[in-house]
């Protein structure tokens, strides 16, 4: 499996749930020129969503954050994979993060309908070195 495995950093930050919020905070960054990899906005509870970020540039994000005021949590580290789609791929990144003892506690992926995937790996901070030699980094 030809796959790309990188080390990321994604922030977070808690909104209202209701129409046009991540629309706000994406207009905002995207005035900033920050430019993201991934983005994931997830409800918790019934009134609050939180949005993640995961910018190519850190440094960038958090300059910018701080000019503009914008409440973020992070950074944090992640893995992001990007690879060819191949029947079993995210089972074989798995198996090498079993095999190192790796728990991974939350993932998102994604197949591009042409023949690739990316694919985040969060794991707890005191396995992140463990993680990052267990894909190859």
């Amino acid at each position: 499996m030809a796959c790309n495995v990188r080390r990321i950093d994604y922030f977070t930050t808690t909104v209202t749930d209701q129409p046009g919020e991540a629309y706000k905070l994406l207009t905002t960054l995207a005035a900033l020129g920050i430019n993201l990899l991934a983005f994931t906005a997830v409800p918790i509870g019934p009134l609050h969503t939180q949005l993640t970020l995961f910018p190519e540039d850190t440094g960038k994000l958090v300059r910018e954050a701080q000019t503009a005021r914008l409440m973020l949590d992070g950074p944090h580290p992640a893995l992001l994979v990007q690879g060819d789609d191949e029947l079993g791929a995210l089972a074989e990144l798995h198996m090498k993060l079993t095999d190192a003892r790796v728990n991974v506690y939350a993932s998102a992926g994604v197949a591009d309908g042409s023949g690739s995937f990316g694919y985040i790996i969060y794991v707890r901070p005191e396995e992140y070195d463990r993680a990052v030699a267990a894909l190859g980094l």
